[in-house]
C-alpha cells in the first residue's frame, strides 16, 4: 500500500511528538523518514556555496540530525517546525564553517550576496552565508517573525501554507512578511557591501 503525502506528514509529526516526550526510539525511527527531505535541503544550501566546499550534503545532514535529536533539546510541535529548526542548524553549520575558513585565509572565499530565490532556484553560488547571516541576525533583532519566515522560507524550503501553519498566521500575512524580509535583506547586504568597498 502507497502511503500519500499527508499520512507522511502526520507520522512525522507523531514521532516528533512521542521523541519531545521522551520516546529515545522515535527519534531513531525518525531518520530514516525525513532523510530525504533533509538530504535535499542540505543539497539546497550546499549549491549556494563556492564549488570546493568540504562539506558534502551527508555530513551536513548528519551533523544537523545530532543536533537535532539532543533530548534536552527536542521541543518539536510538527513537521513544519522540525524543517524549519532544521535549516537553522545547517546555516548555522555553514556560518560556523565559513568563518573558520574566513579567519584562515583573513576574509577568503568571502563573495557579494545576492539575495532572491530566482538565484537560490539558478543554483546560485559563493553565497556569503557569514554577511547573510548577520543581516539575519539583525532582522531578527527588528522582526523575530519575519527571520523566521525567512528562515523557513528560504533556508528550510517550506510553503506559505506550512509556514502559516508553523507560526499561526495567514498565508497572506506570510506573503507580506516575505516580501519586506527580501527586500530589507537586499537593502541590508547591499549597504553592507559599499561599507567593505
Amino acid at each position: 500500500m502507497v502511503k500519500n503525502a499527508d499520512s507522511d506528514r502526520q507520522d512525522v509529526t507523531l514521532m516528533l511528538v512521542a521523541a519531545t516526550d521522551g520516546d529515545a526510539s522515535a527519534a531513531v525511527r525518525l531518520l530514516p523518514v525525513v532523510y530525504d527531505e533533509l538530504r535535499r535541503l542540505a543539497s539546497g544550501f550546499l549549491r549556494r556555496e563556492r564549488p570546493d566546499h568540504t562539506l558534502q550534503a551527508t555530513a551536513l545532514v548528519h551533523e544537523a540530525y545530532l543536533r537535532l535529536v539532543d533530548p534536552s533539546e527536542l521541543h518539536f510541535e510538527n513537521r513544519a517546525q522540525f524543517f524549519s529548526i532544521a535549516a537553522t542548524a545547517m546555516r548555522r553549520i555553514l556560518v560556523n564553517h565559513a568563518k573558520a575558513r574566513a579567519r584562515l585565509k583573513r576574509g577568503g572565499g568571502l563573495h557579494r550576496v545576492e539575495f532572491n530565490e530566482d538565484a537560490a532556484a539558478a543554483n546560485t553560488r559563493h553565497l556569503d552565508l557569514v554577511a547573510l547571516d548577520e543581516a539575519m541576525d539583525r532582522l531578527a533583532e527588528i522582526d523575530p517573525k519575519k527571520a523566521q519566515i525567512v528562515e523557513m522560507r528560504y533556508f528550510g524550503g517550506l510553503t506559505e501554507a506550512e509556514i502559516a501553519r508553523a507560526i499561526d498566521v495567514s498565508p497572506r500575512s506570510v506573503r507580506r512578511g516575505w516580501v519586506f524580509a527580501r527586500s530589507w535583506l537586499r537593502s541590508e547586504l547591499a549597504r553592507k557591501l559599499e561599507i567593505h568597498q
